[in-house]
């Protein structure tokens, strides 16, 4: 297909490759799950549905991505280890936090039902994520390390607070009675005052999980006199054990061995923390735009086995629509967002301190939030489909000099929806309407210019290109607009007052006339609710 003048944009994009023999670690935590848990009611200390299903999300991740190795978790973190001789998605950093943060957020609202089948979701949850470029075998045994020792803090200090509290104590005074207390202090009070030894607890609370893959003995099929015929096969396992750092647990599994290397001493007596050291972390250029582009994985797939209707699915791209608006929403230094088939660009403001404007949480949340939304929402646009399987987006942010760039980046983007769209109207023209195959449909087409595919159009079809749906010509724009609306007072006179909404069109942002139109959106900063 043909290239644009405004195809010099990708210039801005900025490769972030953890290069070998780096190990690569992908952590996702949650965001404000803290409140979540409140508004859904988990139970405290420890919820143990909630921390099963963060289990089952992070085991689906595994079965749907070979490249991880080891997996390990507590409370609302996981991290996952890659195999160390992963080159999945070429190692981008925004690749690969992007992915496992998207499919993750899906599992976990596709699951909630099958964990609590009496609650409501009541909003989606999200996470952002980010990479730790571990430069040799100990710093990950030094993160694993760190991560344990922070579950088993984090829970004993829980334990002891939640147990305060349930015996008559306000929360912020259980705080205060245990702030500057040591461990052995902490088991003390939970053994003399509750009769509680901490050891005794579920090892899911106190150890928390690792899930890595092992050899296992199934059934797959029966012969003919009825004897089951097994078969080996390597399958997702979930673990408790006291010490993940230790090589003791870590040797023992070859499968470990072989894809990620061997513990050669233990770690007492390493400082866990200096591993923050090797985050790869990209923060983004000051006052400048920021774009952060999320785009379908294996969207093609997806569209074909939930049966979209070709070559557009209104409802398909309604829920996209409503998907950004809700992340409009949900974030407010994003001003403008530009979406076409299962992309969608979000623009944040200029002066954006969201996150710090570290690249690897902007990308992250973004992309979660979406994704979760996008399986809440699934019924509402299709109320006669089941949603067969999560679906999962990436995402990176490219930072954008001045007005004009970014303008031209989103002209670009539109572009690109007009050659692809007016070629796969003609594509599956031909192929449902002239009874052509899928390879003599391309062939047909290669080569053709936009001109000769009008004609095409026209002259087969009866077809005027330029009186199909904006939204499918044009792709959909959302953005912040002011709203005038009248109330009316206590004494029942009208009062006039204005507020902000995000509205949702579907027309020409190439030209100037858009722009001159709403000028203050690319010199909007936050928006006033």
């Amino acid at each position: 297909m043909a290239n644009s003048k405004y195809e010099y944009v990708k210039s801005f994009e900025v490769e972030d490759e953890v290069m070998l023999p780096n190990l690569i670690v992908v952590r996702i935590d949650g965001r404000d799950f803290r409140r979540f848990s409140e508004v859904h009611e988990f139970e405290k200390p420890d919820d143990e549905r909630a921390l099963n299903l963060m289990n089952s999300c992070a085991t689906a991740i595994l079965e749907e991505y070979p490249d991880i190795a080891f997996s390990y978790g507590f409370s609302d973190e996981y991290s996952f280890v890659f195999k160390k001789t992963s080159k999945f998605y070429q190692r981008r950093a925004s690749k690969l936090l992007s992915l496992l943060v998207s499919l993750f957020s899906s599992v976990y609202v596709t699951k909630w039902k099958e964990f609590f089948p009496e609650k409501e979701l009541k909003y989606p949850p999200s996470y952002h994520s980010r990479v730790i470029s571990c430069a040799s075998i100990e710093v990950l045994q030094a993160y694993l390390a760190w991560r344990q020792n922070d579950c088993h803090l984090n829970n004993l200090h829980d334990t002891c607070l939640w147990m305060l509290v349930k015996g008559g104590e306000t929360e912020n005074k259980a705080h205060e009675f245990l702030k500057g207390t040591q461990k052995q202090q902490k088991n003390e009070l939970l053994f003399q005052k509750f009769h509680i030894n901490y050891k005794n607890l579920p090892a899911i609370y106190r150890q928390g999980s690792c899930i890595f893959k092992t050899k296992v003995e199934e059934n797959v099929k029966y012969s003919e006199n009825g004897a089951p015929v097994k078969r080996h096969r390597r399958k997702a396992r979930i673990f408790h054990a006291e010490n993940i750092a230790g090589r003791s647990f870590w040797n023992e599994h070859p499968s470990l061995l072989k894809e990620v290397g061997g513990f050669t001493e233990d770690a007492d007596k390493i400082k866990l923390e200096y591993v923050r050291f090797f985050q790869f972390e990209n923060k983004l250029m000051p006052s400048t735009w920021i774009v952060i582009r999320i785009d379908g994985c294996h969207f093609h797939r997806f569209s074909e086995v939930h049966q979209f209707e070709k070559p557009n699915d209104k409802q398909a791209l309604n829920l996209m629509n409503s998907c950004a608006v809700a992340v409009l929403q949900e974030i407010p230094d994003i001003i403008f967002a530009y979406g076409v088939s299962d992309e969608y660009s979000f623009v944040f403001k200029k002066d954006s301190h969201f996150y710090q404007r570290r690249a690897s949480e902007m990308v992250s949340v973004t992309v979660s939030f979406f994704s979760s939304m996008y399986v809440m929402k699934w019924k509402e646009f299709f109320p006669l489909k089941e949603l067969k399987y999560p679906p999962s987006f990436d995402g990176r942010a490219v930072c954008y000099p001045s007005d004009e760039i970014c303008r031209d980046y989103l002209a670009w983007r539109q572009v690109d929806c007009h050659i692809n769209n007016q070629y796969n109207t003609c594509f599956w023209m031909l192929v449902n309407k002239k009874g052509k195959g899928k390879s003599e449909a391309q062939d047909y087409l290669k080569g053709t210019q936009a001109r000769e595919k009008n004609e095409l159009l026209i002259k087969e079809f009866h077809i005027e290109y330029n009186e199909l749906e904006p939204m499918f010509r044009q792709g959909s724009l959302a953005f912040w607009e002011k709203e005038d609306i009248t109330l009316t007072d206590e004494n029942g006179a009208p009062v006039a007052n204005s507020h902000k909404k995000v509205t949702v069109e579907h027309c020409d942002i190439i030209k100037p006339n858009f722009w001159e139109a709403h000028s203050s959106i690319l010199g909007e900063t936050t928006p006033k609710l």
